[in-house]
Formats: structure tokens, C-alpha cells, sequence
């Protein structure tokens, strides 16, 4: 167990350091930089004053001098200055961590107690009106986008109660933290919840037709018995896989929801930082994204020898 933890390790810090060598450049490939943008919107050029510019911010060096000098800060802690504001970039960035893991959580939450329940009664009840019902909730989850229907969430409050919903960044009591993010947690789980109902769905039918299935139900055990302790247990593999693929996915992945909700969250600010090519933000969110995505791999394969005896990590 602890040669396989030393592998996995070796094998995020590669995947950690490939990632950054590939955002640091694509940055750089893209034309045009944050000099380039401010000289552009003030409306003259003045070369002095542009390589002078250049120079203050260190994007005159060379390239791999510039990505040396961004990777040793980090590894010292240093995450660099936003480009935009001159403020420090983890000052920047630790105020939105919270609020876009906030949603996230809410809307994972939302999908995993929807979705699984849902897909365990399509499945039992396959072949039914209800398992027809079910299915066309889970494929209109799947086709809608979410920034669809969390524009008709909005259309639907001001046609209702005649004002939309607003953002509060510091609500006093759970209660209201919950009133601030239910309605964009569930546009967007919405849409989570209806892929892990049609995979909890697809695993449940193969398990149900195994043989335990059948000599569980031939010794007189419950229905409830079968379908929750004896066939869920042994389908929710596939569906802990979907469920860590789309915590991860919602940490970087709420772009639109973001902005159709006006929430200040990691998303949306990376946007911004991508359209004003501030290096410093976008490297770090890209690689704090990056981090969580590689961890949550890392959690999906300890809890598949959690749920499953059979699984062992050995040497």
C-alpha cells in the first residue's frame, strides 16, 4: 500500500508539473499580453514607454527564465502580483475559493441525492411508465444547458415575484446562505443529477440480472434489502466515478453559471483574467483547478477500496 501511495504521488507531481509547462505556454502563444491591451485601449503606442512597461512586469524575459521565476515562487509560496489590480494573487484569488466550492458542494449534494435515488427506482421499475418518466427528466437534464435554465430560473423569479434573485457574499445564518446559492446549485446540478440517475440506472440493471441477486431474493430478502444493500452496494463503483468527475469538473467549470447569477466565484474571475491575459491569476486558478482535479482522481480510487472489499492497493 504505502509503494502504491509513493507511485500515485510520483505520478500527480508529474502530471502537476506537465500542466503547468502547458498553461504557462499556451499562455504565451496566444497574441498579445496584458501590455498589448492597456497600450490598445489608451489609444497610442509609445515603444519606450511599452518596453519599459514589459520590463516592470518581468514579460520581457525569456521564457523559460519567466517560467523558472513563476514555478520557484510558487514553490516558495510566492504566488506573484495580479497584473490588473497590483494586488498580491493569492490575496485575489481566497476569497472566491469559498464561494465557488460553496456552489459546488450545494450542487454535487443536489446531484447525489436527486440522481441516485432516481436512477436505483428507474431501474427496479424498468420498463414502467415511471422508468419512461424518469428517463425523459434525465435526458432533458442532459440536453438543457445550464445557462439556459438558470436564465428561465431568473425569467421565471422577476415573472413571479417580481425581482431576481440576488447574491449575497456574506450571509449571517445557514439559512441564508442556502437561499443564496439553492438556485444556482440546482441549474446547475440539475444537469449532474440527471447523468448519475441514468449511470446509476445503467449499473443497477447489470447488477440486478447477477445470480447473488436472484439467491438473495430466492432466501425471502426484502426488496429494499436487494435493491439498496445488495445491488446498489455493488453498482455505485461507476457512479463514484461519475460523482468525483463532476466535483471536479464544478470547481472550474461554472463559468456561465457564474455569470448568469452575478456570483464572484474562481470561474468567472478566471475568465476575466484570461481576457486581460493577467498571467499570474490564470497560471495560479489553472493550477489550482488542476490540483483539486488530480485529487479528487486520487479520492475516487481510495473510495473504490472502501466500498469494494475485493479492491486492494497492494505492492
Amino acid at each position: 500500500m504505502f509503494a502504491y501511495l509513493v507511485r500515485r504521488l510520483f505520478l500527480m507531481l508529474v502530471t502537476l508539473f506537465g500542466i503547468s509547462v502547458v498553461i504557462f505556454f499556451l499562455l504565451r502563444i496566444v497574441p498579445g499580453n496584458i501590455v498589448d491591451i492597456l497600450f490598445a485601449a489608451a489609444g497610442y503606442v509609445d515603444p519606450a514607454d511599452k518596453a519599459d512597461l514589459e520590463k516592470q512586469l518581468g514579460i520581457d524575459q525569456p521564457l523559460v527564465a519567466q517560467y523558472l521565476h513563476w514555478i520557484g515562487g510558487l514553490l516558495r509560496g510566492d504566488f506573484g502580483y495580479s497584473y490588473v489590480s497590483e494586488k498580491p494573487a493569492l490575496q485575489e484569488i481566497l476569497p472566491r475559493i469559498p464561494i465557488t466550492a460553496r456552489l459546488a458542494g450545494l450542487a454535487l449534494l443536489f446531484s447525489a441525492s436527486i440522481g441516485i435515488p432516481l436512477g436505483v427506482i428507474s431501474a427496479v421499475k424498468q420498463g414502467t411508465k415511471l422508468d419512461y418518466a424518469l428517463r425523459v427528466v434525465s435526458l432533458s437534464g442532459l440536453s438543457l444547458p445550464s445557462f439556459w435554465l438558470g436564465l428561465l430560473i431568473l425569467t421565471a423569479s422577476v415573472a413571479m415575484f417580481g425581482q431576481m434573485p440576488i447574491f449575497n457574499p456574506n450571509p449571517q445564518t445557514w439559512l441564508e446562505a442556502f437561499a443564496t446559492y439553492a438556485v444556482p446549485a440546482a441549474a446547475v446540478g440539475f444537469r449532474s443529477a440527471a447523468l448519475t440517475m441514468r449511470i446509476t440506472r445503467s449499473s443497477m440493471l447489470e447488477v440486478l440480472r447477477q445470480d447473488y441477486i436472484r439467491t438473495a431474493r430466492a432466501k425471502g430478502a426484502s426488496d429494499a434489502a436487494v435493491n439498496y444493500h445488495h445491488a446498489l452496494k455493488n453498482a455505485i463503483l461507476p457512479v463514484i466515478t461519475v460523482i468525483g468527475i463532476e466535483a471536479a469538473f464544478l470547481i472550474g467549470g461554472l463559468i456561465v453559471t457564474e455569470t448568469v447569477f452575478n456570483i464572484p466565484g474562481v470561474a468567472r474571475f478566471l475568465v476575466e483574467a484570461i481576457r486581460w491575459r493577467d498571467y499570474p491569476i490564470v497560471q495560479n486558478l489553472v493550477m489550482f483547478i488542476a490540483v483539486v482535479v488530480v485529487f479528487a482522481n486520487f479520492t475516487v480510487d481510495m473510495l473504490y477500496a472502501v466500498f469494494d472489499p475485493r479492491i486492494r492497493y497492494t505492492d
